[in-house]
């Protein structure tokens, strides 16, 4: 039996819109979660479910258009 694995993303969010982002997130049926890294930052980290890559894409593509994201950030610069 194959295992599946949720996918990982971060991204540097307006810190502002990050509950509106996690809204819209929750509201399209469990596709991804979203957890805040860094609010002040606005470091997101975006866990998306088995098979629902393309769906959250969509979804991204989207929102792109009302809130600024900043591409893929490396967790390994985020200040702990």
């Amino acid at each position: 039996m194959k295992t599946l694995k949720s996918t990982i993303e971060y991204f540097r969010v307006d810190r502002r819109r990050i509950s509106f982002v996690k809204f819209i997130l929750e509201a399209c049926d469990g596709i991804a979660t979203l957890s805040t890294l860094d609010p002040a930052m606005g470091i997101v980290k975006i866990t998306i479910a088995p098979g629902c890559e393309a769906e959250f894409h969509e979804v991204l593509a989207d929102l792109r258009k009302d809130v600024l994201f900043e591409d893929r950030v490396d967790p390994e610069l985020i200040q702990r």
